[in-house]
């Protein structure tokens, strides 16, 4: 039997917006952050301290587990022509019937309930009319809050089939965040983290985004504790036993630079060149580090894109 010949994988002409839908509802009896009551959605100074009380530690592993189960959900949804708006209406409904708000939702006046950043859209891609097409490349964002602190995890998922540089990204992004989390322990430098981003990013030719950190999570959605995901020595805050935040690098094939659209959310590549994202929200043990957005049977749609690295700790 002849062997068929491959057309060659075409990407998709840049990311252009659509048509934002409005906010949807959220019923009375979902406890809200407190952004959530104010007109422009702003959450104030961050009050909470670096480290988690015990009990605020237990209400995260269950909000993780939601965050968690939600984004394998969205995943599923991702295919051709499927809007990212369609996306959104899942998201905010599975989070709702778990009793949780969708952090994104009013948080200065964003007006979805999930992120989508497709191709070139490096972060907070706002969900709209626009159908996903084969060989896009999404990355869904899912924050939910629950019980007084929020659980922030996204994944990468492919349209289709995709090119071979796109999944050399993805797989790169993904194995960057399983190298940070491997050096998460008490007493490490917040630089390191970068260091092992970079210590993979660089060989592999991809870029490294500086204007976008992760950052402390817990009763704020955004705390005072910054993770760049470069490495510089000045960011020599050590990590300590209680400390929950999230690493999620944001790596693309070409330039690093950052441009905005106007609707003052969408950051985009400055070349317009793919970029791929991965998150987790962690918790640092007294021996090591633990991974709060994973299901309560240790799955996270990061499986999706490619097995766990040896040595990565789940829960």
């Amino acid at each position: 039997m002849a062997k068929r010949k491959r057309r060659p994988l075409v990407r998709s002409a840049s990311v252009r917006p659509g048509i934002v839908g409005p906010p949807r509802p959220v019923p009375r009896h979902i406890t809200r952050p407190p952004y959530a009551a104010n007109a422009g959605g702003e959450p104030g100074p961050p009050r909470m301290a670096p480290a988690r009380s015990p009990a605020e530690i237990e209400a995260m592993r269950q909000a993780g587990a939601v965050a968690a189960e939600v984004l394998l959900i969205a995943g599923r949804q991702v295919a051709p022509g499927v809007t990212t708006d369609a996306i959104d209406a899942v998201v905010h409904s599975e989070v709702l019937a778990r009793g949780a708000y969708p952090s994104p939702l009013g948080y200065r006046t964003f007006p979805k309930s999930v992120c989508t950043s497709v191709n070139e859209v490096i972060c907070h891609g706002i969900p709209d009319s626009r159908p996903l097409a084969t060989g896009d490349i999404v990355n869904i964002d899912v924050t939910v809050y629950l019980d007084g602190v929020h659980g922030d995890t996204s994944a990468m998922f492919c349209v289709g089939e995709v090119d071979a540089e796109s999944r050399r990204l993805v797989s790169g992004t993904l194995r960057a965040l399983q190298e940070a989390i491997g050096i998460v322990a008490p007493g490490v430098p917040v630089s390191e983290i970068g260091r092992a981003i970079e210590g993979v990013a660089r060989p592999g030719r991809l870029g490294v985004v500086r204007e976008f950190v992760g950052h402390g999570v817990g009763t704020d959605f955004h705390g005072n504790l910054q993770i760049p995901h470069y490495h510089d020595p000045r960011n020599s805050t050590p990590l300590a036993e209680g400390m929950t935040f999230t690493i999620e690098p944001m790596l693309t094939l070409g330039s690093a630079q950052v441009e905005l659209w106007s609707d003052g959310w969408t950051a985009v590549t400055a070349d317009r060149s793919r970029t791929a994202q991965f998150e987790h929200t962690l918790l640092v043990t007294a021996d090591g580090v633990e991974v709060l957005t994973v299901t309560a049977d240790g799955r996270c749609a990061h499986d999706l894109s490619e097995a766990p690295a040896p040595g990565v700790p789940r829960r």
